[in-house]
């Protein structure tokens, strides 16, 4: 079976490699020739784990192809996939469509046998009938169906979730597009993943509704850390006792600096404008965007209650700039709002990420780059855990002290334990938990 991916990035470059790995012959098409000629010279563009290997692989397989050409790799195909971006619409907080019309513009020109054209971007409720309408408006010869198949990848995990995913969730009017799905999914169905047949609508909104959930308990948990944190708590043993409880669960019950990446604060917006749109306001949701907003906000105020409430001519070390671990990905990662404050503050900011590197991101103009975590921290008069990295979880924390003017650090994402912590020479603060002063002195 002959697939095109109209669209290079994230989702479509994890979705082409994985559904070559199927053994199905896929062509990922994309505007940017010099992704592409990267992506045929072995580059990735991005930092995903297992991908490379897969791309590689496939590549010289030849089942996964790269071109410009949407045309040509339209044509013939059983199946094409929408990746595209759908960022935030300028002046409000709804999904700006314009790359996936502008798709669907040309695929629609390109059809040539029967296909499947299928929604794999992130889109609001009502895209798939709308671009259904627009197909065949524009070519009403054309033997075509449309598909909405929203993606479930995590970033940091995304081929696992790919290979391995929770659910796989189709709306589709068409028998004939559910058997062609139902084929590409086999290799993943036949291992036990269940295939959810539904309508388009229902489809779309799953997506959002799985998004706002999460980010509901990620705003839920930062909350509760800061309550956790005024009566002398301890939010790790709050959220384990709360977690045990089947309804709830343990996953994203930690906290941190606010979430950030490709999904969440997109998803959130885009939610609560479709629900302000269709006239069921989703208050929730609303107050999650507004919390969430808030939190990335207040790091800066964080920051410099730690350090006597003053940070010009302090330098100080953040570690991770990423999101998340596992990621280079930068979209409304808490490091654009926290590096910034501190360069205005007048503070000299030294950051270190394991993979994310200095690319002329304005956010981080005039900041220091440092090749390792101790390189970041010599010298420092703080450091800022702000990236779950492992290899900050291994760090001698003994070491990174010694080498600091003042031994400071702001653990933003409770990497450590408090009696670890106890046994440095670091002054501590987390989230949700008492600040720390140490039993030993920092020895230079």
């Amino acid at each position: 079976m002959k697939i095109a991916v109209i669209g290079a990035g994230y989702v479509g470059l994890v979705s082409g490699a994985c559904l070559a790995e199927f053994g199905f012959d896929v062509f990922c098409v994309d505007q940017n020739a010099k992704r592409v000629d990267e992506l045929n010279a072995g580059r990735m563009p991005i930092h995903e784990a297992g991908l490379d290997h897969l791309v590689r692989s496939n590549s010289q397989a030849g089942r996964l192809h790269f071109t410009t050409d949407l045309k040509s790799a339209v044509a013939q195909a059983e199946a094409v996939f929408i990746a595209v971006s759908t960022p935030t619409r300028r002046g409000d907080d709804a999904a700006d469509l314009a790359y996936v019309h502008q798709a669907a513009s040309q695929i629609a020109q390109a059809l040539d046998g029967y296909s499947v054209i299928i929604t794999k971007s992130t889109v609001p409720v009502g895209t798939a009938r709308k671009l259904k309408e627009q197909i065949r408006a524009a070519r009403p010869d054309a033997e075509f169906d449309v598909a909405a198949n929203p993606e479930f990848l995590r970033e940091g995990s995304a081929v696992e979730d790919f290979l391995h995913p929770d659910r796989i969730v189709i709306g589709s009017e068409s028998k004939r597009a559910q058997e062609t799905l139902r084929k590409i999914y086999q290799p993943i169905t036949m291992t036990g993943a269940p295939l959810i047949f539904t309508d388009f609508e229902s489809a779309e909104l799953i997506k959002y509704a799985a998004n706002g959930y999460l980010a509901m308990r990620l705003a839920f948990i930062n909350q509760l850390a800061d309550l956790v944190e005024k009566v002398g708590g301890d939010i790790a043993v709050v959220a384990k006792g709360i977690g045990h409880d089947k309804r709830i669960g343990h996953h994203y019950l930690q906290p941190g600096p606010g979430f950030g990446g490709s999904c969440f604060p997109k998803d959130t917006r885009a939610l609560a404008a479709t629900a302000r749109e269709a006239g069921a306001p989703f208050s929730l949701i609303e107050a999650v965007v507004g919390a969430n907003d808030r939190r990335k906000a207040q790091l800066f105020t964080r920051v410099s209650t730690a350090l006597g409430g003053r940070v010009a001519g302090k330098r100080i070390a953040i570690l991770g700039l990423a999101f998340k671990a596992e990621t280079d990905d930068l979209r409304d990662a808490p490091a654009l709002d926290l590096v910034p404050a501190l360069a205005a503050a007048e503070a000299t900011v030294v950051a270190y990420d394991p993979v994310v590197r200095n690319d002329g991101n304005s956010a981080f103009a005039g900041i220091q780059w440092a090749k390792t975590a101790y390189e970041a921290a010599k010298d420092a008069d703080a450091v800022i855990l702000l990236t779950e990295w492992n290899e900050f979880r291994g760090l001698d924390l003994v070491r990174l002290a010694r080498g600091m003017r003042e031994p400071v650090m702001i653990d933003l994402r409770n990497l450590y334990s408090i009696a670890d912590i106890a046994k440095t020479p670091f002054i501590y603060h987390s989230l949700g938990r008492h600040s720390l002063r140490p039993l030993i002195t920092a020895t230079r």
